[in-house]
């Protein structure tokens, strides 16, 4: 199936990334990252950031958040570590490599489940979703950064020109916000508390869900 995403593919493509990651995407992540990581250091207490890639969100935490990275890349770690030594980020608990479907972790853990650019870039994004879930508190919040498709008119056009590019960085961009409708739907473990769109143009939107 073309909307199929290969792991390892996804894989070897952020290693490839891993040396610029920081210039060329920090920028452009920057609203969602830093919104996202104002709602999880709301909540506070300990946090589960899935997908921290090179660590650039590390220092938007505040040091009384004490944060667990993972990531399926291992040069992207590399760096995130590099980085929480460097400027000696305490809070930081652990930075491991691991499946976002599968995390090693026990069952209500975390207070907050922070995904930013995630969930579109995995193979089975409501498995994954489930085990976010899992991991949480309950009354605690899943907090994602997605790319949610366009509906139509130019943002629709231009996501099926990138469309190439994006599948290569293992994205689907014509991911649409029904799909997560009906898995907040099938779950119902969990309830939406906020839907906001981010710059640049809306592209992407700010989700946050309460465990009940």
């Amino acid at each position: 199936m073309g909307n199929d995403i290969d792991r390892a593919g996804v894989a070897k493509a952020y290693a490839a990334w891993a040396p610029i990651y920081d210039l060329v995407f920090g920028r452009v992540f920057d609203a969602g990252r830093k919104a996202t990581i104002a709602v999880a250091d709301g909540i506070g207490g300990r946090v589960l950031d899935v997908g921290i890639g090179t660590g650039l969100s590390l220092t938007d935490y505040s040091r009384t958040t004490r944060i667990c990275g993972v990531d399926i890349s291992e040069p992207m770690l590399r760096k995130a570590r590099e980085r929480a030594q460097t400027l000696n980020l305490t809070n930081v608990e652990a930075l491991s490599v691991m499946d976002a479907k599968h995390l090693a972790f026990a069952d209500a853990t975390f207070d907050a489940v922070v995904a930013q650019y995630v969930v579109t870039a995995v193979p089975e994004p409501e498995a994954t979703l489930n085990d976010f879930v899992r991991v949480l508190k309950p009354g605690g919040e899943l907090i994602l950064v997605n790319h949610i498709g366009a509906e139509g008119g130019p943002r629709k056009l231009f996501e099926m020109a990138f469309s190439p590019i994006a599948r290569r960085l293992g994205w689907r961009p014509e991911f649409p916000w029904q799909r997560l409708v009906d898995w907040c739907a099938r779950h119902g473990g969990v309830t939406l508390v906020e839907r906001r769109p981010m710059p640049p143009m809306g592209h992407f939107s700010l989700i946050r869900y309460r465990k009940l």
